[in-house]
């Protein structure tokens, strides 16, 4: 069964998404939430999940940061107050937080994402021993390894994957604009993903990775972010069922119509119905709908294995 994931930026929005038949809310709070497009504080968290559950669906509340120890020892009553508040899945990143998931005992079922190093079906089979009930897939891992991966996969477990927004691709704890603004002395220093900095490559001006900072680090994304939609039948043939969509830059009521795109899709899918003529032209709508400066291409799905590095 298809399940569709998607940021959330406010209740207003939340209620928007849910009303597009989105499956599940995807918030967090900036402590210890990566890359979120919002922060959200435990008694907004407690009003979104009951938005949800008392529609039919279901929240991830994120704590997938990389945790220091200072952070570690706030991490313990934050976990016990998720898990009072009921949310569906917990998102984890570092090991320390399965940790302390298992020490004290929380309830709430996690999917692993360090998406990063999740590229084999081994390590999500591995993970999946340790308790998880999915992860989150490699973002650059192509199509031709994710049809041999998928035969790989021990069922129930369940690899979630990118199908529209923006693509992390480094994540450094320095902070690594504040260290260049502190170098040049500029009159604004302001280093907040509001900015829309870009940087761009010396051999290559065309290039524009997003780059931004805030207390995890600094956060630079692909040059250009995802559209899967023509490819979404692609993925149904190889179980790929879990699609998320990201909307750190995509605002208000356009990422929930780029949303409604993507549920209209699941229900052709459904139905038998999704021919390449409705892919095409719901492609073309998400294009329409995506911001101006931002490129949209399909990532690394075309590349052959060997042309990754």
């Amino acid at each position: 069964m298809i399940e569709i994931t998607a940021t959330v930026e406010s209740i207003e929005q939340a209620k928007k998404l849910l009303a597009a038949d989105v499956d599940t809310l995807y918030i967090g709070n900036e402590k210890f939430a990566l890359r979120m497009p919002t922060s959200f504080e435990l008694d907004e968290i407690k009003e979104i999940i009951d938005l949800a559950h008392q529609n039919g669906k279901k929240v991830t509340v994120v704590v997938n940061g990389i945790m220091h120890n200072d952070k570690m020892q706030l991490l313990k009553n934050y976990l016990h107050e998720l898990d009072e508040l009921s949310p569906d899945y917990l998102e984890i990143g570092d090991t320390g937080v399965l940790y302390l998931l298992k020490q004290e005992k929380i309830k709430t079922p996690f999917i692993l994402n360090n998406q990063m190093l999740m590229t084999n079906a081994k390590q999500i089979n591995f993970w999946g021993r340790k308790g998880a009930i999915g992860t989150v897939l490699g973002r650059e891992v192509p199509f031709e390894e994710m049809i041999s991966l998928s035969e790989g996969i021990n069922k129930p477990l369940f690899a979630e994957v990118l199908v529209y927004g923006a693509t992390c691709i480094h994540q450094s704890l320095r902070p690594l604009l504040t260290n260049y603004y502190n170098f040049i002395s500029p009159k604004d220093n302001n280093t907040s993903k509001e900015r829309d900095l870009f940087i761009s490559e010396p051999s290559d001006d065309t290039t524009h990775y997003s780059i931004f900072e805030d207390e995890h680090g600094t956060h630079i994304f692909a040059n250009n972010d995802l559209n899967l939609m023509k490819q979404l039948q692609n993925l149904i043939d190889y179980n790929y069922d879990h699609w998320k969509l990201d909307g750190i830059y995509t605002k208000g009521d356009n990422f929930v119509e780029i949303a409604k795109l993507f549920v209209k899709a699941k229900e052709a899918i459904n139905n038998n119905e999704f021919t390449e003529e409705l892919a095409n032209e719901l492609s073309k709508k998400v294009e329409e709908l995506h911001p101006d400066k931002r490129g949209l291409d399909e990532g690394f799905f075309h590349y052959a294995s060997d042309d990754v590095k």
